[in-house]
């Protein structure tokens, strides 16, 4: 079911169906040499040896990969899906369906950092902010009758296309993921549940595309 009101304009906007909060990303920004750079495991990782930290932990490649396939989803394309994510060290940012994520990881780091320090990104056209840094915590900024949904490895096992036309169509689902490479995620809010959608452990992005999919068979989204 869409969920649709009026927008200024008069036109009919859609209500996301699916809201995405990735929890535990690692964007955290360092300064090597000169500049600062968002920090990762491959090109920093003699700078976090030598500052006790431990380089596996630095993948904001599970981030990007993760906001590719979310955004370039036809669910997203349709304007039914909603998509927040909230850092390592608790930042939480609003992500605007409409923006473009760079396609090449560099530019990517460039634009997160960007993103740290001014707080915000907006369009290039227009006023519209395509990222902005917004106060925790998450669930002030989700409907308050929305379900929320934990993916976990160690969740209750569930077939998507069984599960997901079981789910109230009429409030808003929101599905809480990890970005970060290893642990599991804990939030800081009470979830409805913790579900798996495979026996075998997926990627964040793998597990993301399973999930886009199931709803936009179920929806009727081609």
């Amino acid at each position: 079911m869409e969920h649709q009101t009026p927008s200024s304009d008069g036109r009919v906007a859609k209500q996301p169906r699916v809201i995405v909060v990735l929890e535990r990303a690692c964007l955290e920004t360092g300064k090597v040499g000169s500049e600062h750079v968002l920090l990762n495991s491959d090109d920093h990782g003699n700078f976090l040896r030598k500052h006790q930290r431990d380089p596996a932990a630095f993948r904001p490649d599970i981030l990007h990969q993760s906001m590719l396939m979310l955004l370039d989803s036809p669910l997203n394309k349709a304007g039914l899906l909603k998509l927040f994510v909230r850092t390592e060290k608790g930042v939480l940012i609003e992500v605007s369906p409409q923006i473009r994520i760079p396609r090449t990881f560099r530019r990517f780091c460039g634009l997160m950092t960007q993103l740290l320090f001014k707080l915000s990104i907006r369009a290039s056209n227009g006023p519209h902010k395509l990222l902005k840094v917004v106060k925790n915590p998450v669930i002030d900024h989700l409907p308050p009758n929305c379900r929320l949904v934990s993916l976990s490895y160690g969740g209750r096992l569930v077939s998507l296309p069984q599960y997901v036309p079981a789910l109230p169509q009429d409030v808003p689902i929101v599905f809480v993921a990890g970005a970060m490479a290893h642990g599991s995620v804990s939030p800081e809010y009470p979830v409805d549940e913790t579900i798996s959608i495979s026996e075998y452990p997926l990627s964040a992005a793998a597990a993301l595309a399973r999930l886009c999919t199931a709803f936009e068979n179920h929806i009727g989204i081609l």
